[in-house]
């Protein structure tokens, strides 16, 4: 497969796909899906661009957020990889390709709905690392609901914890080690814009982080440090086939 660099054709750089139908439970996994996510293993190219760099990055196992730790790695930067327990063997895989990149990966499984952990999560990246100057807050919980009446509270206020008060949390518990230079990048989505009827738990969060970085960008302007968000559409990743979509909406 050719790299980010290589001079091609965008529309066909790409295999279409036709999964086979599959569901997995909750947080579900990249070893087990079909096909495979393309996370940069065989495409991304580094140039250097991040040496001597050391990041924090939630929800680094699989998707989206393994893409990024990846990226990184191959940018020059040591990276810290926040997952839940059960996706130990997604997070291995990632820290093995991170380490053959000739960077140091810190494996620091937890749970972000717990609040002592988040901040627990921030000292351990610093000391596994040496220090911390880039953070990415990228963790997300999605699970499609057919109608507002169907959401119990559990999930309600379980989606929130993970999706905003644990940015928060960590966070602010970074800032003290984060010096002059230093990036914060978060992950919002598309919903936050265009939510769908089946995901206003998801996408209400998703709008919250939208306003909690455009405020904390002006806040931390003058200290040197910038805050961006990311707000991808739709990707290939577990979070899709683990009740992130209806199932009739999976192709």
């Amino acid at each position: 497969m050719s790299d980010q660099l290589t001079f091609t054709n965008p529309v066909t750089r790409f295999p279409e796909i036709t999964p086979p139908k599959q569901d997995q439970p909750e947080p579900g996994l990249d070893a087990e899906l079909i096909p495979g996510t393309d996370r940069g293993e065989e495409s991304y190219r580094g140039t250097g661009r991040l040496e001597g760099r050391r990041a924090l990055i939630t929800g680094a196992d699989s998707g989206i957020g393994a893409a990024v730790a990846i990226a990184f790695a191959r940018e020059g930067s040591d990276v810290a990889l926040n997952y839940l327990p059960q996706e130990e063997r997604d997070a291995q895989h990632i820290a093995g390709v991170i380490r053959e990149a000739g960077r140091t990966a810190v494996l620091l499984p937890g749970d972000l709905t717990d609040a002592d952990f988040c901040r627990r999560l921030v000292e351990d990246a610093v000391e596994g690392l040496g220090g911390l100057d880039a953070l990415v807050n990228n963790a997300g919980r999605q699970i499609a609901v057919e109608s507002l009446e169907e959401i119990d509270d559990q999930q309600w206020e379980d989606t929130y914890a993970v999706n905003i008060h644990a940015m928060f949390r960590i966070t602010q518990a970074a800032l003290k080690h984060l010096p002059a230079g230093s990036t914060i990048v978060n992950s919002t989505s598309i919903q936050a814009y265009q939510p769908s009827p089946t995901l206003v738990d998801y996408a209400s969060t998703k709008a919250a982080i939208n306003n909690f970085t455009k405020g904390l960008a002006q806040q931390l302007a003058p200290r040197g440090i910038r805050v961006n968000a990311v707000a991808p559409g739709p990707i290939w990743t577990p979070l899709q086939v683990s009740d992130g979509q209806p199932k009739e909406a999976l192709p």
